[in-house]
């Protein structure tokens, strides 16, 4: 059962190199694929460098968008997502993602963030759903309609037809993983604000599948 790994990244050239030294060693890995999100700067040439496979998008889809986009190129039948800019990753922290799914049967891992920082652990522990990091059967693509149109709810939709399916999910606890916040990257006002729009477009996903219904 092999894994791929897509990592949505838009301006992520701070951040980029720390998590990719780490997962070019990784065995268990068999395809690493970095969709730069029409960065403006120099994310796609630093993933480039470690010896991954780079989708350069000319323009900005937001994550869901982007995500999709390596799905679609993603060689193996087990996608592991990470986030861009996520801080002190493991080896340790790729293994509990991914095995859960590769050996014991579920169809998808959601990692939690725990001892990290408290603001990231917080937020995780209010909205683990939302969590970047998880592995899902790439199979599951293939059932829910619209994720490409789904700026930052891709996280909740996959959870949620998970939920409503009753398939076999399991939260893992990721000791010591956080990531950059908005408000460290944009500054206080122009983060708080980017913050907020995610909330909201993840709150009308939610709002349009509550009242449609999810298509299988």
């Amino acid at each position: 059962m092999k894994v791929t790994v897509v990592i949505p990244a838009y301006n992520e050239e701070n951040n980029i190199g720390n998590v990719l030294k780490v997962l070019v060693g990784i065995k268990m890995l068999d395809e690493i694929i970095i969709v730069d999100d029409g960065s403006i700067d120099r994310t796609a040439e630093i993933a480039g460098s470690y010896g991954v496979k780079v989708i350069k998008l000319k323009d900005n889809l937001g994550k869901g968008g982007a995500m999709m986009e390596g799905v679609k190129l993603a060689s193996y039948p087990n996608i592991l997502f990470l986030d861009a800019d996520l801080i002190g990753l493991k080896e340790e922290h790729i293994i509990k993602l991914i095995r859960p799914v590769i050996e014991e049967g579920y169809m998808m891992t959601v990692g939690v963030f725990e001892h990290g920082r408290i603001a990231t652990d917080l937020a995780q522990f209010v909205a683990p759903f939302l969590s970047g990091q998880r592995v899902v059967r790439k199979e599951l693509f293939s059932r829910i309609s619209n994720l490409d149109a789904t700026r930052f709810g891709v996280e909740v939709a996959l959870t949620k037809y998970a939920k409503d399916n009753h398939l076999p999910v399991k939260e893992v606890i990721l000791e010591g993983l956080t990531h950059v916040m908005k408000e460290e990257k944009l500054g206080l006002i122009k983060g708080f604000v980017a913050r907020m729009k995610m909330y909201w477009d993840i709150a009308k996903f939610v709002s349009t599948n509550i009242k449609t219904g999810t298509k299988d």
